[in-house]
């Protein structure tokens, strides 16, 4: 089979298509999937850079985890049958290629209004959006939430989850074309983070007050000033950063706010099944509709990579073998 190959850590170029053998044969509880679309994640660059810490692969292998396709063959003790349409809550084996290798536990049901990109969209940024709204800030319904660096696959997960759950949206993106995205999914509020004053903005459309949650992007750019935009016993969940951040603890201490930091690996089952539960309801009956930025062939992951680590992003970058 085509899959795509990482035999050294290092840049997008070390991205390699190849011709490999397929997975083995499907044991008991366990699924070959016919990939049709493979999403691309950030932190498959940094797995891919060697940077991701104990969770780093073995060499070589195949990227990816976020896919969409149709059952080939399963094992025994499996409930999914041949022909099936599913996505991908993990893997056994990379994405990145013509055919994975899942356990059956780790694949549901691809709803009929979605199409198999859609379905390559959902796991990482729906679940990572699921869980630092609603099980690390606890958020309620009728509070504000700052969803920052809304345009990409997570900010719009969010704000889509939001939304369905009765929270206030203020959404920030960095050019009018994610502003545009943003306000169509839902924010009820968009504002531009390249402003300058964009800070004093968000204060001024909450009278002051702050916001209740902040979903952070990019930690190392923004945390010192999140904390000036909490609301008096504010949250702010950390999913993504790139270095390190100096922050004024006072600015914590006055609000009695509290910084959480979250990775989705660290979810635990009943967690997990909780998540799948809320995203199957979400994506069943329509409220949850993964954004599509752009298709590539499977041999364009190196630009792929290139393209997730931009700013400006309007949507989920998909792979197609």
């Amino acid at each position: 089979m085509k899959a795509i190959c990482v035999r050294e850590f290092g840049g997008p170029e070390v991205l390699k298509m190849e011709d490999i053998p397929n997975p083995r044969p499907p044991q008991s509880g366990e699924v070959l999937v016919s990939v049709k679309a493979a999403g691309v994640n950030p932190y498959d660059t940094y797995m891919r850079a060697g940077t991701y810490g104990a969770r780093n692969p073995a060499l070589p292998y195949t990227p990816g985890s976020d896919a969409a396709g149709v059952v080939e063959s399963a094992g025994a003790d499996v409930n999914l049958k041949a022909g099936e349409r599913v996505y991908t809550s993990g893997m056994i084996t990379g994405a990145y290629a013509e055919f994975m290798l899942c356990k059956s536990s780790q694949l549901q049901t691809l709803p009929a209004r979605l199409n198999f990109s859609q379905g390559a969209g959902v796991f990482v940024p729906y679940a990572t959006a699921f869980r630092a709204l609603f099980q690390v800030a606890r958020t309620k319904p009728g509070e504000t939430v700052l969803v920052h660096g809304a345009s990409g696959g997570v900010g719009l997960a969010a704000i889509q989850l939001g939304v369905a759950a009765g929270t206030k949206i203020i959404g920030t993106a960095g050019n009018d074309e994610g502003l545009k995205l943003i306000r169509t999914e839902g924010a009820r509020y968009t504002l531009n983070h390249s402003s300058k004053d964009y800070q004093k903005q968000l204060l001024d459309l909450t009278n002051g007050r702050g916001v209740d949650v902040i979903v952070e992007m990019l930690a190392n750019v923004n945390l010192g000033h999140d904390l000036k935009m909490l609301s008096p016993r504010g949250r702010v969940v950390v999913v993504g950063s790139r270095g390190s951040v100096e922050i004024n603890p006072r600015d914590l201490m006055t609000r009695e706010g509290a910084v959480f930091g979250m990775t989705i690996w660290n979810v635990p089952d009943a967690e997990a099944a909780e998540i799948c539960a809320a995203l199957q309801a979400g994506l069943g009956n329509g409220a949850l509709r993964p954004v599509i930025a752009s298709e590539l062939p499977l041999v364009s992951a190196p630009e792929a990579h290139r393209r997730i680590m931009e700013s400006g992003a309007r949507g989920k970058i998909v792979l197609i073998p």
